[in-house]
């Protein structure tokens, strides 16, 4: 009877211990460490639920820091089983070192365009190494109390854009826009990069200065400078000065009337902000003119090509290609929208007032992320700070396109035709 005993103990603990040896925890390397709780309280609860065996660990780096410290780690082999993707080089950088794993068989990946991936494939399209999960779509956020003051109604040309700045100047009760120029990034991202499509026509133009067809010393590459220019007045009393945590708390504490956004800031505004709020895509040069708006491939989730667990890993990225995640992430993070070509339904009012857009602009992405960053200087940063120079003042709008032009132009064979 012992002996029975004792056997059917070692039995039971062995039995438990294969049990617990096929319980994976897989780790989430991510920048987005604003999303840590939405993780935590919503999507890693709901892919455990059909999932049982895999925990998931959410584990952010501060944004700054993260493409950084996300190279130590893969370098000392310490780096989570799957990486949350920035959009092109940096992503590809990865890829083409070997830290992330060729996921084109994956399925579901069927359930994303073309254009959807292209943020994270090889330049001839042969390798997928990330799954998208969402894109961030750029125009003006207003304050719907200030319009309503001031009679005025969201612009759809240039023309009425100004006339509506001008209105607002005019009143005094509100600062026209909030945005300053101290980190530079914002005013090429809200500012040239938001306007910047409906003048370049989008992919058209975006692909024709890839291809060298088009120069960014042509019009309609200087023309969203041109712009820029006429901003300054309309930015309050020391926007040299003003940090982009600044141009928020300037808008949520309602002394600001627009914000030139991105779809990024909806779910910060809606916890500061004690006013309702509008938006209104870039308006377009004259009347009739159709209209293109930056809805930038943002934010993918790949395989850490050195994973232990790479099976669990890709169960999780299969869930992550699906419509189930899609609906969450959506709602979770409103103002990151969907890539999966399943229709998700959004619950916010301001989040399905930008992605209503793509229902009659047309898309694009932001025009320094592919290909035209590779090299130095580095034409997304360089962009940065012409934007702000030329809403200073410092330089004209001519004078960034020619260096913006010859930097490229130093480094990129197809503009080498436009070296001085």
């Amino acid at each position: 009877m012992k002996l029975g005993l004792t056997g059917g103990l070692l039995a039971s603990t062995l039995l438990a211990g294969a049990a617990g040896a096929q319980e994976v925890t897989l780790t989430i390397e991510s920048w987005r460490n604003d999303d840590l709780q939405l993780w935590q309280e919503k999507i890693i609860p709901a892919f455990e639920a059909s999932h049982p065996g895999i925990k998931v660990v959410f584990a952010p780096t501060a944004p700054t820091e993260y493409n950084a410290a996300l190279n130590s780690k893969l370098d000392a082999g310490s780096a989570g089983d799957l990486i949350t993707c920035r959009p092109f080089d940096a992503s590809l950088s990865l890829y083409e070192a070997g830290h992330l794993a060729d996921l084109s068989d994956l399925p579901g990946m069927e359930n994303f365009s073309d254009v959807a991936k292209s943020a994270w494939q090889t330049d001839d399209g042969s390798a997928t190494f990330c799954v998208p999960m969402a894109s961030v779509i750029h125009g003006f956020i207003y304050n719907k109390d200030a319009f309503e003051e001031l009679g005025l109604t969201p612009p759809a040309t240039m023309d009425e854009f100004y006339a509506v700045l001008d209105r607002i100047l005019e009143d005094g009760s509100y600062i026209p826009m909030a945005m300053g120029t101290a980190d530079q990034w914002e005013a090429a991202t809200m500012g040239y990069q938001n306007i910047g499509p409906n003048y370049w026509k989008g992919e058209e133009g975006r692909r024709a200065l890839i291809a060298g067809d088009q120069g960014l010393t042509d019009e309609p590459w200087v023309a969203p400078f041109r712009e820029l220019a006429k901003w300054g007045k309309y930015l309050g009393d020391g926007y040299e000065a003003q940090t982009y945590p600044d141009s928020q708390n300037l808008f949520t504490l309602g002394r600001a009337a627009i914000y030139p956004a991105g779809s990024w800031e909806i779910s910060g505004f809606n916890a500061q902000a004690d006013f309702e709020m509008g938006a209104f895509p870039p308006p377009v040069p004259a009347a009739g003119d159709e209209c293109y708006i930056s809805d930038h491939t943002d934010i993918a989730i790949g395989l850490n090509a050195a994973s232990p667990n790479a099976e669990a890993a890709r169960r999780f990225l299969e869930w992550v290609a699906t419509p189930e995640f899609a609906q969450i992430y959506a709602n979770a993070l409103p103002g990151f929208f969907s890539l999966n070509s399943a229709p998700v339904e959004l619950s916010d009012p301001l989040a399905q007032e930008f992605v209503s857009w793509r229902e009659k602009c047309h898309s694009t992405i932001r025009s320094t992320y592919q290909i035209l960053s590779r090299g130095t200087p580095n034409l997304e940063t360089e962009t940065w700070t012409a934007s702000a120079n030329v809403i200073k003042g410092v330089e004209t709008p001519e004078e960034a396109a020619e260096r913006l032009e010859q930097g490229l132009a130093s480094w990129y064979p197809p503009h080498f035709k436009y070296r001085k």
